[in-house]
């Protein structure tokens, strides 16, 4: 018999966020006091992970101790996905001057390793939590565990079983078809009893047996289908050393470990749904005095576009040598954003900005490199590189001349002080993209006969160039003009400012990181790899930075300007040859180059329902109602598990197959408020008094609007008009969304871009905003919504436009 890798069987790949099966019904799932306050619509400014550990406070649900863990495997390199569940395990903890508990979930020793928990252990403290001497091990519990697991036996809820991998698949039943109870079920205790110690001294080979609870196993829910609980493993463990030869399940050592730490609130990821019918049921089946009864809540995980963030792709990609280890500045690593130069403080801003919430859906790189730029704005003094050098010989500069510049580190609008010298001599370079032969008419940088000013320094204007016999040119002749150091040109106006280095110029490397994938979602294994970006690194080995950048040591930041902000390697960098990684460049060039992709012009012609004259549908339905039994239980239902009021309730009870399209909807997004709204305000107006089967679309396809616009990826207009054209054609919504292109406009760099546009179209108004008329916030408000046809997302509006008012 060979069961060795029969977990997978029973466990959801954690890499990809998929379950093996998955119950569409949801009807296992329970319901905990809790529920309503996860699809709360009431804007407290708090996510529904803080308002149901803030409500259990309130209550005094565990004597109102809050305790909270990060529980990682150590059989890998956190990613920034485990830094959203960091930051919102540990702020959670601090917010409520608690603790959160480290603990490694190191239940498989053939996977894990010393260096894995170090790593982990850095990171964590990197972002700036600790956990207060409150690191644990799941292999802590390892006696405690199997001695839950012998009273499991000895109560009837747990056996040993003996089925080989592929019988157990075939006992296992379908979604559709209930399973078959093993013919180990039926031995006796004390048969399993002897089984299970046999197991435990060692005495069969890997795979021969495993052990599994006793549930249902025609449950809907397969994983309540028995369960692993127990397998067998001859391999030594790396705190344990050889002291086990059988492991738990993660399903069965998480919430005992959650128990036995008196963890009050176990968070994880939406993946593990429908493994918390399991962690209750586990709890309730062990007869223990645990310091509290912990509740499992998910929230969803963090999908981060052109990246990868499954363990078993980065390992690929790793062990592939397409990248350079880990540490990679182009993996989403934490040890891979650190040796970028990420602030730890930018990590934390982009996990509060993108938020928790109930639903997965995906999160733009720009919204990070947002927060990097933005932390960084303040942290990184400015200096000058160039990367492509181009010689300039000032003709009329004194041969043996240097002078001595004086430069700020910081822009008037940062509140620091400090400044560095710029040695200016005859011979400087600037970068060959700052001039051209012949330039087109809005080029306003230096060409032939052409003046710019210098960076801190004169104003040039370029006589002759010098080529190569090739063509190629290899040096520009100046003059300058030596009135005009920190003055402006007499009757001429210089409009292009560029930037430049002396010939005492420092050499260095400079490394331009871009993003990983060319795609932003990729397919699966094999298809990710094909859409690795090639020019993902750049590497430019002779870039002469300013003498002051002699002094930079690892680990420094800097802004080069017009360049990006740039964090010296603190691996490879040397005093003699120093590295520079780009962190993020100034823009979000990306989008730019999308943007400048062709696209095929398309017309998009909207269609929308006509209206009828508007009633309230609860005042032409309702009336007198008279309920049998069974619509009145299920009104008061209602009203006591989702917070619905009576009067909404009547509505959706008198009609049975109502209420049953409410509750299929409910399996695919819970958010009963919304949806009681959607179907009593909007449906049944369209119904009127017409069967439901008549409607062109089902409970998922209306589950996936609310979805989108809980997630915030479409406004409440657009989700009217989406509604409309899925009346009249029956269409999935984001197929809608994504043909209409109705999708809301949450990129801060693409808001940025329209806040400026209608900022700079009106002075005046911005001159009386910011002389107190505050009124007129909601002018340029409306102007933004009126450019993006209402898509923009109005909550980034407001931060973004406040900023942009105030400079």
């Amino acid at each position: 018999m060979n069961l060795a890798n029969n977990e997978i069987i029973f466990s959801n790949n954690e890499d990809d966020g998929t379950m093996d099966v998955s119950s569409k019904s949801g009807e296992y799932m329970k319901e905990t006091t809790n529920e309503s306050i996860v699809n709360s619509t009431e804007n407290t400014g708090k996510d529904f992970i803080r308002r149901i550990v803030e409500e259990d406070v309130k209550n005094g649900r565990n004597k109102g101790k809050v305790i909270t863990r990060f529980p990682p495997e150590p059989n890998g390199f956190l990613h920034i996905g485990h830094a959203k569940s960091i930051c919102l395990n540990f702020g959670i903890a601090d917010e409520f001057k608690s603790v959160c508990h480290l603990r490694f979930d190191d239940t498989d020793p053939t996977k894990e390793d010393v260096r894995y928990e170090n790593s982990i252990q850095e990171d964590v403290h990197w972002l700036g939590f600790d956990w207060q001497g409150k690191l644990f091990h799941a292999s802590d519990y390892f006696d405690k565990m199997y001695e839950y697991a012998l009273q499991l036996i000895q109560n009837g809820k747990a056996y040993v079983c003996g089925l080989n991998e592929e019988e157990t698949r075939q006992y296992r039943g379908t979604v559709t078809s209930p399973g078959i109870v093993s013919p180990f079920a039926s031995k006796p205790i004390s048969e399993h009893l002897e089984l299970f110690k046999a197991m435990r001294a060692g005495k069969f080979p890997d795979g021969t047996y495993v052990l599994r609870a006793r549930i249902d196993m025609a449950s809907p829910n397969m994983k309540m289908r028995d369960p692993l609980l127990y397998r067998i493993r001859h391999a030594h463990h790396y705190m344990t050393k050889d002291k086990w030869c059988i492991y738990p399940m993660y399903d069965y050592a998480h919430p005992i470990s959650d128990a036995i730490e008196g963890i009050t609130h176990s968070i994880c990821t939406l993946e593990f749904e429908n493994n918390r019918e399991l962690y209750d049921w586990t709890l309730d089946n062990i007869q223990a005095d645990f310091p509290a009864r912990p509740r499992q809540y998910e929230f969803a995980r963090l999908d981060l576009k052109y990246t990868v963030m499954s363990k078993r792709k980065l390992l690929q990609l790793v062990e592939n040598k397409y990248v350079s280890g880990w540490d990679d500045p182009r993996l989403p690593t934490i040890s891979g954003l650190r040796r970028r130069g990420c602030t730890p403080e930018s990590i934390r801003k982009f996990c509060e900005l993108i938020g928790v919430a109930k639903a997965n859906s995906s999160v733009e790189v720009s919204q990070l490199e947002f927060c990097i730029r933005d932390d960084l704005n303040t942290k990184a003094p400015r200096v000058m590189a160039v990367f492509h050098p181009l010689k300039v010989i000032i003709d009329n500069y004194p041969v043996d001349q240097v002078e001595s510049l004086e430069a700020p580190y910081w822009p008037h609008d940062v509140p620091k002080e400090g400044s560095r010298v710029v040695p200016f001599s005859r011979e400087i370079y600037i970068e060959q993209d700052d001039f051209l032969e012949n330039p087109p008419k809005d080029f306003f940088r230096l060409s032939p006969g052409r003046e710019v000013r210098l960076r801190y320094g004169y104003c040039i204007t370029c006589t002759r160039v010098e080529k190569d016999a090739t063509g190629k040119v290899i040096a520009l002749h100046c003059t300058y003009d030596p009135e005009t150091l920190g003055e402006s040109p007499k009757g001429r106006k210089v409009k292009g400012t560029i930037h430049w280095v002396s010939s005492d110029a420092i050499q260095a490397e400079v490394r331009l990181y871009d993003h990983l994938l060319l795609e932003e979602s990729p397919g699966g294994d094999g298809d990710f790899l094909s859409c690795l970006n090639s020019h993902s690194l750049e590497v430019l080995k002779e870039c002469l930075l300013e003498p002051s950048l002699a002094q930079a040591k690892a680990g420094d930041r800097y802004q080069f300007e017009r360049q990006g902000y740039f964090f010296v390697d603190p691996i490879d960098s040397k005093p003699s040859k120093p590295v520079f990684n780009r962190i993020v460049s100034l823009k979000d060039s990306w989008t730019k180059k999308s943007a400048e992709e062709p696209v095929a012009e398309k017309v998009i012609e909207k269609k929308t329902v006509a209206k009828e004259p508007k009633t309230t549908p609860q005042v032409a339905r309702v009336g007198v109602v008279t309920l049998s039994p069974e619509q009145q239980a299920r009104s008061l239902r209602y009203q006591k598990e989702y917070q619905l009021s009576e009067e909404d309730t009547l509505l959706l009870v008198q009609n049975g197959a109502l209420a049953d399209f409410f509750d299929q909807s409910l399996t695919f997004h819970h958010n009963p408020k919304a949806l009681t709204n959607w179907i009593n305000n909007d449906l049944l107006a369209l119904l009127k008094e017409r069967p439901l089967k008549e409607l062109s679309f089902g409970p998922q396809e209306l589950a996936e609007l609310i979805a989108l616009l809980d997630q915030g990826i479409i406004s409440s207009k657009t989700g009217k008009d989406v509604f409309a054209l899925m009346i009249e054609h029956g269409e999935n919504p984001q197929k809608i969304i994504d043909r209409e292109g109705l999708s809301q406009i949450s990129d801060p760099s693409e808001l940025e871009r329209v806040i400026e546009r209608v900022v700079s179209s009106n002075p005046k108004n911005v001159e009386l905003y910011r002389a107190g008329n505050e009124r007129l916030f909601g002018f340029f408000v409306g102007q933004i919504m009126k450019e993006t046809n209402g898509r923009a997302n109005a909550e980034l509006v407001n931060q973004l436009l406040k900023k942009r008012l105030v400079v």
